[in-house]
């Protein structure tokens, strides 16, 4: 009987730690629909299609190709991606500070796993798409965020024009 009651604990302890890590989905689900960027949009209002790669550089940069867009308030873009690279890659897109903040969870949990609608995480090889409204004119920013990637150069930047 001790064995289970210490089994039990060790499994709560161990299961806080794990949720304290989290998903994405816990932390941003709600907040997709009203970010500052936009929200996911409907495949048939989709017009336009931006492929973007991901990978990195004998040298150790990694990078998007390209690194800027540019699209227009209330477009709906198919956003296209492929990761070109050898290791995992992730694209999330954000203001400034939501990426730094974002970056600061992923550096303490980097195993965590998103959910967020405004963001893919894909395996070397694999390609995926996101499909987004963006409802506001203004300056963002994506990145990927596994630990050393931003700082190794894989970021960029939208422009969305009025």
């Amino acid at each position: 009987m001790k064995r289970i009651i210490a089994a039990a604990v060790l499994m709560a302890v161990s299961s806080g730690a794990a949720l304290a890590g989290g998903t994405h989905a816990g932390g941003h689900g709600d907040k997709a629909a009203t970010m500052p960027i936009g929200s996911p949009g409907e495949a048939s209002k989709a017009k336009r299609s931006i492929n973007i790669s991901m990978s990195e550089k004998d040298d150790g940069k990694m990078l998007f190709q390209p690194a800027v867009l540019k699209v227009k308030k209330g477009e709906t873009v198919r956003l296209k991606f492929i990761n070109k690279g050898q290791i995992d890659h992730e694209f999330v897109m954000d203001v400034h500070d939501g990426i730094m903040e974002h970056k600061a969870l992923m550096e303490k949990f980097p195993e965590m796993e998103h959910a967020d609608p405004n963001a893919i995480r894909l395996a070397p090889g694999a390609r995926g798409e996101i499909i987004w409204t963006f409802a506001n004119a203004g300056e963002f920013g994506f990145a990927c965020l596994v630990p050393g990637h931003y700082d190794s150069g894989m970021k960029g930047d939208i422009t969305v024009a009025n």
